[in-house]
């Protein structure tokens, strides 16, 4: 069920606890937003969330820790954005449905639409200078996961691009498309130069999937749906980063630890475990029901901010499916789902339709992870661009439960 996104004056004054006259008065400062209602009073009506952002930061003034500790816990948001807004089971970036994008915009046009407000031309090559270092770090990173060759990579070429340190908000923006060449060069990199006309999604399937050319429609969309999803664990940890005046490759570095984590862009590698002991589409049942009674979460299933299914994962899996209903990975991908919406009801989330994009394409292991973090690194140098404008540093302080002095 939807959550009720209007309140009538005396509800919003009712759920604050203040006066009516109070309200107005909210309003008219621009804390509350109203506008007309329907029906022939057309009586004002009050937005929900403006109330309940005002009612958490009364409860921060009563309680400072514990609105703190609630908050940092899919609590109410800590900082404000223009990015990324998740409500009703939808994301939109900007006011553009995410579903909707890969249909008409290419993953650079949607990266300058998270930086800038609009889509816009993207640079079409790796700058030259890059090349040497790719080609060079090549064999050292040969045996890393993508996700730890960019992290090898990134500390190198941030030291060699003096205009990485200019913060000014067009020079990170040309920043971070740099960067984002960059970490397509790292894990495409087959000695040559990135074609003039073509998109990241088309380089990535030249040289991963030379022979299946729709998977460039598949990576497209994949790193769109990563591309940005409001203030997760590795965004947080970006506009911390950004808040101390660190460069978007430093951003960058920062966001890229946080997403390997197992609770984060980590649960593709254990989505890819689960698959593997699955094995066959027969054995999906068997196996998620092995799991159940022992009472072991089964990973790519479910998200919280989503209770009727992740629409990301749900649209993505439903594109590989139409691309390539017949391979083994599709086919196995697909029984497992079914699997866990007919004996616990949950869907598929984005970490879920990653590895089943890779399975079904048969690529290299890390390479879900890989797409996760190519197209999230737009979404961290987005919010790192705010958080630059907004030129406060986030320092939160702690509550002390240790022992004191003299105890």
């Amino acid at each position: 069920m939807n959550k009720k996104r209007y309140l009538t004056a005396q509800e919003a004054a009712d759920t604050l606890g203040i006066t009516l006259p109070t309200l107005y008065a909210y309003v008219s400062r621009g804390l509350i937003r109203s506008e007309p209602g329907e029906g022939k009073t057309r009586a004002r009506r009050y937005r929900q969330e403006d109330v309940a952002a005002l009612q958490a930061r009364q409860e921060m003034r009563r309680s400072p820790a514990k609105a703190v500790e609630s908050a940092l816990n899919w609590g109410a948001p800590l900082l404000e954005s223009a990015i990324t807004l998740i409500e009703d089971g939808r994301l939109t970036y900007r006011g553009h449905d995410v579903l909707t994008l890969p249909q008409e915009h290419s993953f650079e046009e949607v990266a300058l639409l998270l930086w800038q407000g609009e889509f816009a031309p993207f640079i079409e090559q790796l700058p030259p200078a890059f090349w040497p270092l790719v080609q060079e770090m090549a064999p050292a990173t040969a045996d890393l996961s993508p996700a730890e060759a960019f992290q090898v990579v990134l500390p190198l070429a941030g030291a060699q691009d003096l205009a990485g340190y200019d913060l000014r908000e067009t020079a990170v923006a040309l920043t971070g498309q740099r960067i984002l060449l960059l970490l397509t060069a790292v894990v495409s990199v087959d000695g040559n130069q990135f074609s003039v006309n073509g998109t990241m999604a088309q380089r990535l399937q030249e040289v991963w999937t030379a022979q299946i050319p729709q998977a460039a429609e598949l990576f497209n969309t994949a790193l769109i749906y990563c591309a940005d999803h409001e203030l997760n664990a590795s965004a947080f940890t970006a506009r911390v980063a950004a808040s101390a005046q660190a460069t978007p490759y430093q951003v960058v570095i920062a966001g890229l630890s946080t997403l390997q984590g197992r609770l984060h862009g980590g649960v593709t590698g254990r989505v890819d475990a689960f698959l593997r002991e699955v094995g066959t589409p027969q054995q999906a049942h068997r196996v998620i029901g092995d799991r159940l009674k022992r009472g072991e979460r089964i990973p790519g299933f479910g998200h919280p901010l989503y209770p009727d299914g992740d629409p990301r994962g749900r649209a993505l899996l439903a594109q590989v499916t139409a691309v390539l209903p017949d391979a083994p990975g599709t086919l196995l991908a697909q029984a497992v789902a079914q699997g866990m919406a007919d004996t616990v009801g949950l869907q598929p989330n984005i970490d879920f339709a990653l590895t089943a994009l890779a399975w079904a394409l048969e690529l290299p292991s890390g390479t879900p992870l890989a797409l996760f973090a190519l197209g999230r690194t737009a979404g961290w140098i987005g919010q790192a661009m705010e958080q630059y404008q907004l030129g406060q540093l986030i320092r939160p302080r702690a509550r002390y439960v240790g022992v004191r002095p003299g105890d």
